[in-house]
């Protein structure tokens, strides 16, 4: 009796613990042991069972009512640990107002360390060795042009279903935080340097960063930075596009330096709150945008920006969640590392080629002296070949000789002028002595020449 009141709290423990799995499989193994107890001694035990026989029947039924139970227990819940850089998708919950969730499963959340464990889906947090990338990683296309906007650029995007995360790693991504433009400062720390202010460096070099102030554009808050095994992760650098997002949306065609880009690429990297980063998880913009609504627009233009250098496809819930966003502002631009255009240069006027027929007309116009290879030279102009044509103004032209007087009308010889203003009206006056006309009652002073 004692055996079987203890079997019976087994059962009844294995009920609430594991439903009806659990007590199955309790009372297969208390049956269990009860049959080989028969078996092996012969005796009825506290079942009474009838000789060996019954007890071989009962320890096969036990084995079977194990199995039975193993089937009907409830699978597992796993916990998932709550990455430092990049979580799994199932981590971001899609809300109605696309920001933190209202309510979000119940998940151990352990306190983050600077070197999580390798299977993790997560980057280290100012790790002090620097590995350079190998190989020569870039992108599948060039940025998009200047000048592009954000909402134009999305309609060039595809629009597919999500695919499976089959084969999804970090490490698909390479080495978190690589040195890909070989600088000798890791990624991590050059998105410090670009997005910090009142930077404090570690020591001389430029690159690590010991502190300093970030201005968060999805937050909206100043958050100080503190290099530290327990102060690093508040300040993470986000992949504007997550990286598993990617993954499922383009990115397994990728080659592996295509992939290392992606993921060390500025355009893509942003510094952000720790815990802010942590909620997005691997959220696209239908399930997690900023809770800094004036940063939005922004945002968004940047994973539209990503997603065509990077030959990603959207969504459609992806795609209406960014057509939504970039309706309140329609004049963003896709963010680019293009130079603007230069402004094409005025064409110089055309100088028509002025000829010259000698020097005076070159002198006339101004244009003396005249410069070989400058309009208007001719080696005709040139005398002595030195390469300067009329160098000195030629003499002015001698002034033409004044016309003769006009001869006077010839007087008929037998004239004869009452008076000497008969003559002037003549216009034979004055009258000489022996010219025709002349008379001494014109010549009043008797000196030869009358109507003086």
């Amino acid at each position: 009796m004692i055996v079987g009141g203890f079997g019976l709290f087994l059962i009844a423990l294995g009920l609430i613990t594991s439903g009806i799995g659990g007590a199955l499989i309790l009372a297969a193994i208390l049956a269990l042991f009860t049959g080989l107890y028969t078996v092996l001694t012969g005796r009825g035990s506290w079942a009474r069972l009838a000789g060996r026989k019954a007890g071989s029947i009962v320890t096969a039924a036990s084995v079977v009512a194990v199995v039975v139970g193993g089937a009907l227990m409830p699978p597992a819940v796993d916990t998932v640990p709550t990455a430092t850089a990049e979580q799994t998708e199932t981590a971001a919950e899609p809300t109605a107002t696309a920001t933190a969730p209202a309510t979000r499963p119940a998940v151990p959340t352990p306190s983050p360390t600077p070197s999580p464990s390798p299977s993790a889906d997560v980057a280290p947090v100012d790790d002090d060795d620097v590995a350079e990338a190998q190989g020569d990683p870039g992108a599948p296309q060039d940025q998009p042009e200047y000048g592009v906007k954000a909402l134009a650029l999305l309609e060039t995007l595809p629009i597919k279903g999500r695919a499976p995360k089959t084969g999804y790693d970090r490490d698909q991504f390479g080495q978190a935080w690589l040195d890909v433009d070989r600088n000798g400062c890791d990624t991590r720390n050059d998105m410090l340097n670009r997005d910090l202010h009142d930077i404090v460096h570690a020591n001389s070099v430029p690159c690590k960063v010991q502190a300093g102030t970030l201005d968060d554009p999805y937050t909206g808050t100043t958050i100080p930075f503190l290099r530290g095994q327990n102060t690093s992760s508040d300040v993470q650098i986000d992949h504007v596009v997550a990286l598993a997002d990617a993954w499922q949306k383009g990115a397994q065609q990728l080659t592996f330096e295509q992939r290392v880009a992606f993921a060390n690429d500025p355009l893509n990297l942003q510094a952000t709150d720790g815990p802010t980063n942590q909620q997005k998880g691997a959220g696209d913009a239908a399930t997690w945008l900023p809770p800094n609504r004036s940063f939005r627009c922004e945002y968004v233009a940047r994973q539209i920006s990503v997603k065509a250098t990077y030959s990603l496809w959207v969504t459609q819930a992806e795609h209406d969640a960014m057509a939504r966003i970039l309706s309140n502002c329609a004049d963003t631009m896709a963010p680019t590392n293009q130079a603007s255009p230069t402004p094409a240069a005025e064409p110089e006027p055309v100088v028509e080629q002025s000829v010259y027929a000698n020097c005076q007309e070159a002198f006339l116009a101004g244009a003396a002296p005249l410069h070989i290879g400058a309009p208007g030279y001719s080696p005709s102009l040139d005398g002595d070949s030195d390469g300067v044509a009329c160098e000195t103004a030629p003499a002015p032209a001698p002034a033409p000789a004044p016309a003769p007087a006009p001869a006077p009308a010839p007087v008929p010889a037998n004239v004869y002028y009452e008076n000497c203003a008969a003559a002037r009206a003549a216009g034979a006056a004055p009258v000489y002595a022996g010219q025709p006309g002349y008379a001494s009652h014109l010549d009043g002073n008797s000196d030869g020449v009358g109507c003086e």
